[in-house]
């Protein structure tokens, strides 16, 4: 049963820290109530509207966009990957924005909380050139007072929760995060998001999560884990060590949603050659329905692999379907290797909510890297 009073819920699981390890059980961020503690990462060029339904049907709490640049809002000329669309099934929904600028944020955060984000999270955690030469990201980590104006603009502007996920800093071995982060909740932010690399790791080496740890005993609001989750033993392990209130689960959810399921039912059990094929054309069908026949065509090229890999189909099986010219095709040559997918597949569809959207047809979605 859950309680009614957040703030109730809040005391108890942060202060003091107590270990959990019912994935399942909801918390808060703010007045939001997340269904469950797993929270599905923001990625770019990956985190499309069927990707995260898909981890909303896998169990994740909260799912997340791929950041979106305020200056393409601002401007309304950046190049798009795509337009921004909100279903009805993929809330409770966080959208992430990222720029420098305090009042251009406020403007982004208005827009996209009128396009339907339950949240509005902003990113200090990009370590993509293209991103920090602008002074947005993890750059922001090295700029503790404008990083400050920012959260406190977009949280003024909105009435939705705002989050950050940042980075431990910019240099191996940096600490920033443990300074900058309670002033970012000082100025309004609701969550606090870490991922223990610095920016200067990228993705190699291990997250830090004694890091994670000290922040949660600096601040008084949830925090979530990012970084290296991708079981449910770590999960757990990350949660009772940290006394985080969740964790994030990014690359290793990419092609595989069973990973969802096994952190957080702790239904470990492989799928078989006919569950993946279903989900992978389900998933061809919503990604063709989002972005359309062309761009969708190059976009998944790189599922193909993360879905069919892992054992599950030889490699050359995965090589052909690359190669092939539509989507289409790729869907005749997947059923034709897996016939009893069909069925599955069909009952999947009928399953699955109309997508209600929301369409916001001047609103891109950026084709930077993400943190």
């Amino acid at each position: 049963m859950v309680p009614a009073d957040p703030d109730a819920v809040n005391r108890r699981q942060y202060h003091p820290r107590i270990v959990l390890s019912d994935l399942r059980e909801s918390w808060f961020i703010d007045r939001l109530r997340i269904p469950t503690r797993v929270v599905l990462a923001p990625m770019a060029g990956v985190s499309v509207q069927a990707f995260r339904r898909q981890g909303r049907r896998f169990g994740a709490g909260l799912v997340c966009s791929e950041m979106v640049s305020c200056a393409g809002i601002e401007h309304r000329n950046e190049k798009t990957l795509g337009y921004l669309r909100v279903a009805a099934d993929e809330h409770p929904l966080a959208i992430q924005i990222f720029g420098s600028d305090p009042a251009v944020m406020a403007d982004a955060a208005r827009m996209v909380a009128a396009a339907g984000a339950d949240l509005v999270d902003i990113n200090f955690g990009c370590p993509v050139r293209k991103v920090t030469r602008t002074g947005a990201g993890a750059t922001l980590l090295d700029d503790a007072g404008r990083a400050a104006r920012i959260v406190e603009a977009v949280s003024n502007a909105v009435d939705v929760p705002v989050s950050v996920k940042m980075r431990r800093g910019l240099l191996d071995g940096s600490r920033t995060c443990l300074d900058v982060g309670p002033k970012l909740v000082e100025a309004g932010a609701a969550t606090l998001t870490l991922h223990p690399r610095s920016a200067q790791q990228m993705y190699t080496g291990t997250a830090d999560h004694a890091l994670t740890s000290e922040l949660v005993s600096l601040v008084d609001v949830p925090v979530i884990a990012s970084g290296d989750v991708d079981t449910r033993a770590r999960a757990q392990a990350v949660l009772a060590t940290t006394g985080a209130a969740a964790v994030m689960v990014g690359r290793g959810a990419q092609g595989n949603p069973w990973a969802l399921r096994e952190i957080v039912d702790g239904d470990g059990r492989e799928p078989t050659r006919e569950e993946v094929v279903a989900e992978l054309v389900l998933f061809i069908r919503e990604t063709v329905r989002e972005l359309g026949e062309r761009r969708a065509s190059g976009f998944l090229k790189k599922f193909y692999g993360w879905y069919l890999g892992r054992g599950r189909f030889p490699k050359p099986f995965k090589q052909e379907l690359v190669v092939l010219s539509s989507t289409e095709e790729v869907e005749r040559l997947l059923i034709a290797a897996a016939p009893g997918a069909l069925p599955l597949l069909e009952q999947l569809e009928d399953e699955l909510p109309a997508a209600s959207e929301i369409v916001l047809g001047s609103l891109p979605i950026s084709i930077y890297g993400g943190g």
